[in-house]
């Protein structure tokens, strides 16, 4: 599967609740980052959906070419930005 559009150049720190489930966007095209508002009707892309086991500080990624969404891990040192 290909990697969704830049949607920002670092990782976005969001505070989780435990037991909630979240929507993370993989196309980067959603006005709601890093969360999905369904922009991505009609393409090739879907949501990852992620459920919170524990409350805390999560770092979501912004660029979308992470290998762990919705996950930062640092794919976005690589872009060059």
């Amino acid at each position: 599967m290909s990697k969704g559009q830049i949607a920002g150049t670092q990782p976005v720190k969001i505070e989780v609740e435990a037991g909630k489930t979240y929507f993370w966007c993989a196309c980067g095209q959603s006005k709601n980052q890093p969360f999905c508002d369904g922009s991505h009707r009609g393409t090739e892309f879907a949501p990852v959906k992620w459920t919170a086991e524990e409350a805390g500080a999560r770092w979501l990624c912004m660029c979308k070419q992470t290998d762990r969404p919705p996950f930062c891990d640092g794919s976005h040192k690589r872009l060059g930005a």
